[in-house]
């Protein structure tokens, strides 16, 4: 039933374009992100230290036209996470999940004193790419700053997103995964994302961090 009503529904786009010459507005799915010039900004910001970036992805073969300009460029528009670039995507997420000022940051589980700080976890230590130490830029930047719904709505999809290699929530982003995720989730929702483009697109998203045949061996986050 389901698909005939597809065929139906297709058909009758397409009789309408034949009939009126123009397409008509469908629903439009929140599967890309406005990145903008993020890349730029957490280079100025020593997020990013641009010669330890650069050396990293030298010994892979080095950055790709297409990750200089997420580094580097300033209109990143209609940006989708997919196989081509979920690894830079990753990198570049993780610093921003990091370094951009967020209560969960603050106030969440990562400053539950029995861990012994924010910069014991693989999410913090981790992060040897920028100006200093990563606990330099911990919460520290305003790149994107939330209303307090987008907030409320961050908080209640990182409680509901868990990642494969340790379990634990976007609530808690103890490893790069995490804090790339808790990323992702802070642009969508400045972009006006609901509640279940998040949960889908952080679904997709996992899939591509963490392919099927990988999550069945999975002991740790590493990138």
């Amino acid at each position: 039933m389901n698909k005939i009503k597809e065929i139906l529904y297709s058909s009758l786009i397409i009789l309408i374009i034949i009939l009126f010459g123009f397409t008509p507005v469908l629903p439009k799915a929140f599967s890309a992100i406005n990145w903008g010039d993020l890349g730029v900004k957490m280079v100025e910001a020593g997020v990013i230290d641009k010669d330890k970036f650069e050396n990293l992805y030298s010994r892979r073969g080095g950055l790709t036209e297409a990750n200089k300009k997420l580094l580097y460029g300033t209109n990143n528009e209609n940006l989708a996470v997919n196989s081509e670039n979920s690894g830079m995507m990753l990198n570049m997420l993780w610093a921003f999940g990091l370094a951009n000022k967020n209560p969960i940051l603050e106030n969440g589980p990562m400053m539950d004193p029995r861990y012994g700080g924010a910069g014991n976890f693989a999410s913090t230590g981790g992060w040897t790419l920028a100006k200093g130490s990563a606990m330099d830029h911990y919460s520290m930047h305003s790149f994107v700053t939330l209303t307090s719904e987008q907030q409320i709505l961050v908080e209640k999809v990182s409680k509901g997103i868990f990642r494969p290699c340790c379990q634990n929530s976007t609530y808690f982003p103890d490893c790069n995964h995490g804090m790339a995720m808790l990323g992702l989730l802070e642009l969508m929702a400045s972009q006006g994302a609901t509640e279940t483009d998040m949960h889908k697109t952080a679904q997709e998203v996992n899939a591509l961090w963490f392919p099927p045949i990988q999550q069945k061996s999975v002991t740790g986050c590493g990138a």
